[in-house]
Protein backbone atom coordinates (compact mmCIF):
# COMPACT_ATOMS: atom_id res chain seq x y z
CA UNK A 1 0.00 0.00 0.00
CA UNK A 2 1.34 3.41 -1.28
CA UNK A 3 2.32 6.02 1.49
CA UNK A 4 -0.14 9.17 1.39
CA UNK A 5 2.17 11.49 -0.06
CA UNK A 6 3.20 8.82 -2.57
CA UNK A 7 -0.70 8.43 -3.73
CA UNK A 8 -0.63 12.20 -3.95
CA UNK A 9 2.35 12.48 -6.13
CA UNK A 10 0.53 9.50 -8.13
CA UNK A 11 -2.53 11.78 -8.40
CA UNK A 12 -0.78 14.56 -9.90
CA UNK A 13 0.32 12.74 -12.25
CA UNK A 14 -2.50 11.77 -13.50
CA UNK A 15 -4.32 13.09 -16.02
CA UNK A 16 -7.83 14.67 -15.50
CA UNK A 17 -9.87 11.79 -17.37
CA UNK A 18 -8.15 8.90 -15.36
CA UNK A 19 -8.75 11.09 -12.30
CA UNK A 20 -12.67 11.83 -13.19
CA UNK A 21 -12.81 8.12 -13.27
CA UNK A 22 -12.06 7.78 -9.84
CA UNK A 23 -14.00 10.24 -8.43
CA UNK A 24 -16.99 9.16 -10.42
CA UNK A 25 -15.81 5.76 -8.93
CA UNK A 26 -16.64 7.42 -5.13
CA UNK A 27 -12.29 8.30 -4.58
CA UNK A 28 -12.01 11.43 -2.67
CA UNK A 29 -9.11 11.88 -2.74
CA UNK A 30 -9.07 11.94 -6.85
CA UNK A 31 -11.79 14.40 -6.46
CA UNK A 32 -10.01 16.09 -4.34
CA UNK A 33 -6.83 16.64 -7.09
CA UNK A 34 -9.10 17.44 -9.54
CA UNK A 35 -10.45 20.55 -7.44
CA UNK A 36 -7.34 21.50 -6.00
CA UNK A 37 -5.52 21.15 -9.62
CA UNK A 38 -8.26 23.65 -11.53
CA UNK A 39 -9.80 25.57 -8.53
CA UNK A 40 -6.94 28.72 -9.86
CA UNK A 41 -8.67 28.11 -13.30
CA UNK A 42 -12.52 28.48 -11.89
CA UNK A 43 -11.27 31.51 -9.68
CA UNK A 44 -9.50 33.40 -12.49
CA UNK A 45 -12.56 32.51 -14.92
CA UNK A 46 -15.26 33.42 -12.89
CA UNK A 47 -13.02 36.27 -11.92
CA UNK A 48 -12.96 37.33 -15.52
CA UNK A 49 -16.53 36.60 -16.43
CA UNK A 50 -18.64 37.71 -13.24
CA UNK A 51 -15.64 41.35 -13.12
CA UNK A 52 -15.62 41.18 -9.00
CA UNK A 53 -12.91 39.46 -7.32
CA UNK A 54 -15.59 38.55 -4.31
CA UNK A 55 -18.10 37.19 -6.61
CA UNK A 56 -15.53 35.11 -8.22
CA UNK A 57 -14.57 33.67 -4.77
CA UNK A 58 -18.45 33.01 -4.44
CA UNK A 59 -18.59 31.01 -7.89
CA UNK A 60 -15.55 29.24 -7.31
CA UNK A 61 -16.82 27.60 -3.94
CA UNK A 62 -19.90 26.92 -5.57
CA UNK A 63 -18.42 25.63 -8.90
CA UNK A 64 -16.41 23.37 -6.47
CA UNK A 65 -19.54 22.57 -4.08
CA UNK A 66 -21.36 21.75 -7.65
CA UNK A 67 -19.08 19.66 -8.98
CA UNK A 68 -19.33 16.45 -7.42
CA UNK A 69 -22.76 16.26 -8.60
CA UNK A 70 -22.01 17.43 -12.02
CA UNK A 71 -19.01 14.99 -12.35
CA UNK A 72 -21.35 12.48 -13.50
CA UNK A 73 -22.62 14.71 -16.67
CA UNK A 74 -19.11 14.64 -17.98
CA UNK A 75 -18.77 11.99 -20.81
CA UNK A 76 -15.39 13.00 -22.05
CA UNK A 77 -16.02 13.95 -25.49
CA UNK A 78 -14.46 17.20 -24.34
CA UNK A 79 -10.89 17.89 -22.30
CA UNK A 80 -12.19 17.99 -18.95
CA UNK A 81 -11.00 21.61 -18.58
CA UNK A 82 -13.54 22.51 -21.66
CA UNK A 83 -16.77 20.85 -19.50
CA UNK A 84 -15.25 22.66 -16.49
CA UNK A 85 -15.14 25.96 -18.04
CA UNK A 86 -19.01 25.39 -18.90
CA UNK A 87 -19.50 24.65 -15.62
CA UNK A 88 -17.85 27.77 -14.41
CA UNK A 89 -20.02 29.79 -17.33
CA UNK A 90 -23.20 28.56 -15.95
CA UNK A 91 -22.76 29.48 -12.35
CA UNK A 92 -21.40 32.82 -13.23
CA UNK A 93 -24.88 33.29 -14.68
CA UNK A 94 -26.78 31.37 -12.29
CA UNK A 95 -25.31 34.63 -9.98
CA UNK A 96 -26.07 37.33 -12.21
CA UNK A 97 -29.92 36.08 -12.70
CA UNK A 98 -30.08 35.19 -8.95
CA UNK A 99 -28.62 38.95 -8.40
CA UNK A 100 -30.84 40.31 -11.90
CA UNK A 101 -34.16 38.69 -9.51
CA UNK A 102 -33.14 40.72 -6.43
CA UNK A 103 -32.54 43.58 -7.66
CA UNK A 104 -34.11 44.07 -10.69
CA UNK A 105 -34.12 48.10 -10.93
CA UNK A 106 -30.38 48.03 -10.09
CA UNK A 107 -27.68 47.95 -12.78
CA UNK A 108 -26.60 44.48 -12.32
CA UNK A 109 -23.10 44.98 -14.30
CA UNK A 110 -21.48 47.19 -11.58
CA UNK A 111 -18.84 48.63 -12.48
CA UNK A 112 -14.75 46.93 -11.90
CA UNK A 113 -13.41 48.23 -8.43
CA UNK A 114 -9.28 47.82 -8.12
CA UNK A 115 -9.79 46.26 -5.07
CA UNK A 116 -12.22 43.44 -6.81
CA UNK A 117 -10.11 43.02 -9.63
CA UNK A 118 -7.27 40.09 -9.33
CA UNK A 119 -4.33 41.44 -8.97
CA UNK A 120 -2.90 40.25 -12.08
CA UNK A 121 -5.49 42.23 -13.65
CA UNK A 122 -4.14 45.73 -13.36
CA UNK A 123 -6.21 47.43 -16.37
CA UNK A 124 -6.35 51.08 -17.09
CA UNK A 125 -9.24 52.91 -16.57
CA UNK A 126 -10.33 52.78 -20.40
CA UNK A 127 -9.58 49.17 -20.16
CA UNK A 128 -12.02 48.28 -17.23
CA UNK A 129 -14.83 51.11 -18.94
CA UNK A 130 -14.24 48.30 -22.15
CA UNK A 131 -14.89 45.48 -19.82
CA UNK A 132 -17.63 46.54 -18.16
CA UNK A 133 -19.38 47.47 -21.50
CA UNK A 134 -18.39 43.67 -22.65
CA UNK A 135 -19.74 42.52 -19.78
CA UNK A 136 -23.39 44.29 -19.76
CA UNK A 137 -23.53 42.97 -23.72
CA UNK A 138 -26.12 40.35 -24.68
CA UNK A 139 -24.56 36.96 -23.25
CA UNK A 140 -23.80 35.17 -26.74
CA UNK A 141 -21.90 38.36 -27.72
CA UNK A 142 -20.70 38.82 -23.76
CA UNK A 143 -19.22 35.26 -23.97
CA UNK A 144 -17.95 35.19 -27.84
CA UNK A 145 -15.66 38.27 -26.75
CA UNK A 146 -14.46 36.74 -23.88
CA UNK A 147 -13.66 33.76 -24.93
CA UNK A 148 -11.75 34.93 -27.84
CA UNK A 149 -9.75 38.12 -26.28
CA UNK A 150 -10.31 37.72 -22.60
CA UNK A 151 -9.34 33.97 -22.85
CA UNK A 152 -7.29 33.82 -26.11
CA UNK A 153 -9.30 31.35 -27.51
CA UNK A 154 -9.66 31.00 -31.20
CA UNK A 155 -13.04 30.82 -32.64
CA UNK A 156 -13.35 27.25 -33.21
CA UNK A 157 -12.51 26.80 -29.08
CA UNK A 158 -15.18 29.25 -28.66
CA UNK A 159 -17.75 27.46 -30.54
CA UNK A 160 -16.81 24.40 -28.66
CA UNK A 161 -17.39 25.87 -25.04
CA UNK A 162 -20.63 28.12 -26.50
CA UNK A 163 -21.90 24.97 -28.29
CA UNK A 164 -22.49 26.87 -31.51
CA UNK A 165 -20.06 26.94 -34.91
CA UNK A 166 -17.40 28.66 -35.54
CA UNK A 167 -18.55 30.92 -37.63
CA UNK A 168 -21.57 31.72 -35.03
CA UNK A 169 -18.87 32.94 -32.79
CA UNK A 170 -17.54 35.21 -35.52
CA UNK A 171 -21.27 36.43 -35.76
CA UNK A 172 -21.35 37.16 -32.37
CA UNK A 173 -17.88 39.03 -32.34
CA UNK A 174 -19.17 40.84 -35.44
CA UNK A 175 -22.57 42.28 -33.64
CA UNK A 176 -20.37 42.98 -30.65
CA UNK A 177 -17.86 45.08 -32.16
CA UNK A 178 -20.49 47.10 -33.68
CA UNK A 179 -22.72 47.60 -30.32
CA UNK A 180 -19.66 48.32 -28.31
CA UNK A 181 -18.10 51.17 -31.16
CA UNK A 182 -21.68 52.63 -30.63
CA UNK A 183 -21.45 52.71 -26.33
CA UNK A 184 -17.42 53.64 -26.69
Amino acid sequence: MPHFAEGSALRQEASDEALVAQAKAGDRMAFSALVERHYDFVFRTACKWSGKRSDAEDIAQDVCIKLASALNSFDGRSAFSSWLYKVTLNAVRDMQRARSRRWKHVDRFAEVHPEDAPPEQEESATAKELWAAVRALPEKQRDAVLLVYAEEMNHAQAGEIMGCRETTVSWHIHEAKKTLRGLL
